[in-house]
């Protein structure tokens, strides 16, 4: 960014706002928006349920009059397309006067891509965009993983969760797993949950628990993602059937994808290459002879085992730990596929 060390954390506060409807938006992707004049807020905004308003219409309604000579930062390039769901940002920011845009990241959509920067600077805007490899843009990218990730790979942004025990079990040779983890930390993974679309497990798991893979946290009831079963017969009503784990590419309108369980099911999207962060829940039990984390993932060298995560954070979770590692990828351009934002 060429303008001032405040500007970045504007875009923090920015990425703050967009967190609010994580896993709610897609096919569009979940924007913050901050607009600032004489240092002070004058709107706010973030992508609302489903992708509209935008985050930039949100905040300019909410400025009025005050975003003429404003700054606005934003998660994301304004988009510069016209869309049958409302305008394109870009216009929006033009007609409203604003002096500054100070954005993370550009849109790799290629109906923006870019476009949305060149229009504001054609009517007198200056423009600002955070470094590619600066904390800004990362936090941008990990915010906005699940349609980041759609547009390069065609397919969700997926976490895998594990909650094991120290020696690396899920359940007791009998098949008894309630509870391995704490209040707490299932309080934290339901927390989790809210965050993603939708949520996957195996058929053996569906058929031995009969989970809810529901939010049971107060304020967040609403935000139960839809449930998805991997298997290749008809699923219960109420859930979305996949066969193989390459066909999370067809759920549609989903960007952030939970993979909750068993162990054939965590084991198939490892070995198909498909975890980008991995949630690993360790209880301070031991269980021995129980029913391990994962089954062959298809190693097949130890070599190949190394390299491929990078610990991103760890925390005590009562008397739990919580671990959070990403996966370790090649940057790939990004793919051509359109949104709807």
């Amino acid at each position: 960014m060429t303008r001032g060390d405040g500007d970045a954390g504007w875009l923090h506060a920015a990425l703050t706002l967009a967190e609010r409807t994580r896993g709610r938006t897609a096919p569009n992707p979940n924007v913050g928006c901050v607009i600032v004049r004489d240092g002070r807020v004058v709107g706010r905004g973030w992508t609302q349920p489903g992708g509209r308003p935008h985050a930039e219409a949100m905040a300019l309604a909410h400025a009025g009059a005050a975003a003429r000579g404003a700054t606005c930062h934003v998660t994301l390039e304004p988009c510069a397309h016209v869309s049958a769901r409302g305008p394109a940002c870009s216009d929006l920011l033009v007609a409203a006067g604003v002096a500054h845009v100070v954005a993370a990241l550009e849109d790799p959509d290629p109906r923006t891509a870019g476009a949305g920067f060149a229009r504001l600077r054609a009517a007198g805007i200056a423009v600002a965009i955070a470094p590619p490899a600066g904390p800004v843009a990362a936090a941008a990218r990990a915010s906005m993983a699940g349609f980041l990730t759609r547009r390069a790979a065609g397919r969700p942004h997926v976490t895998l969760k594990l909650a094991t025990s120290l020696d690396g079990a899920i359940a007791l040779a009998s098949g008894e797993s309630r509870w391995i983890t704490g209040a707490a930390a299932r309080a934290h993974v339901h927390l989790e949950r809210s965050r993603h679309d939708a949520i996957l497990v195996g058929r053996g798991t569906l058929d031995t628990d009969a989970p809810r893979l529901d939010v049971r946290l107060p304020g967040l009831a609403d935000r139960s993602p839809r449930r998805v079963v991997l298997t290749g017969s008809t699923p219960p009503a109420g859930w979305t059937a996949i066969a193989t784990p390459a066909a999370i590419t067809a759920l549609d309108n989903v960007d952030h994808l939970f993979v909750e369980g068993g162990a054939r099911t965590a084991a198939a999207f490892l070995a198909a290459d498909l975890v980008d962060r991995l949630l690993l829940y360790r209880a301070p039990i031991l269980i021995g002879g129980g029913v391990p984390a994962l089954g062959d993932i298809g190693l097949g060298a130890l070599a190949d085992a190394h390299g491929r995560w990078r610990a991103v954070d760890a925390r005590m979770l009562g008397s739990d730990r919580v671990e959070v590692y990403e996966r370790e990828r090649v940057a790939s351009a990004a793919a051509t596929t359109g949104a709807t934002r």
